[in-house]
């Protein structure tokens, strides 16, 4: 399981989210961060530091944001690790 970093991100560069992450498995995109699905541990530590609520587990995804499932495996492996 894993956690996605939805469109509510867009804009947002706090990054706290990101600093919190054991596994660093935050990626920084042109305009938000992804989370790599394939390094999440789902330790949770990072839904309780976004300031704009932008994370969700993979299984509590709001369904106006399903595709960011897609978006954040993809774009995980276009851009570097924060």
């Amino acid at each position: 399981m894993t956690h996605v970093v939805t469109q509510a991100c867009i804009g947002c560069r706090d990054m706290g989210c990101s600093h919190v992450c054991p596994m660093e498995c935050f990626h920084i995109g042109p305009e938000m961060l992804y989370i790599d699905p394939d390094s999440c541990i789902d330790c949770e530590m990072c839904v309780a530091e976004c300031p704009v609520d932008a994370i969700y587990h993979e299984d509590d995804l709001p369904e106006e944001s399903a595709a960011d499932r897609e978006l954040n495996a993809k774009m995980a492996k276009v851009w570097p690790v924060q």
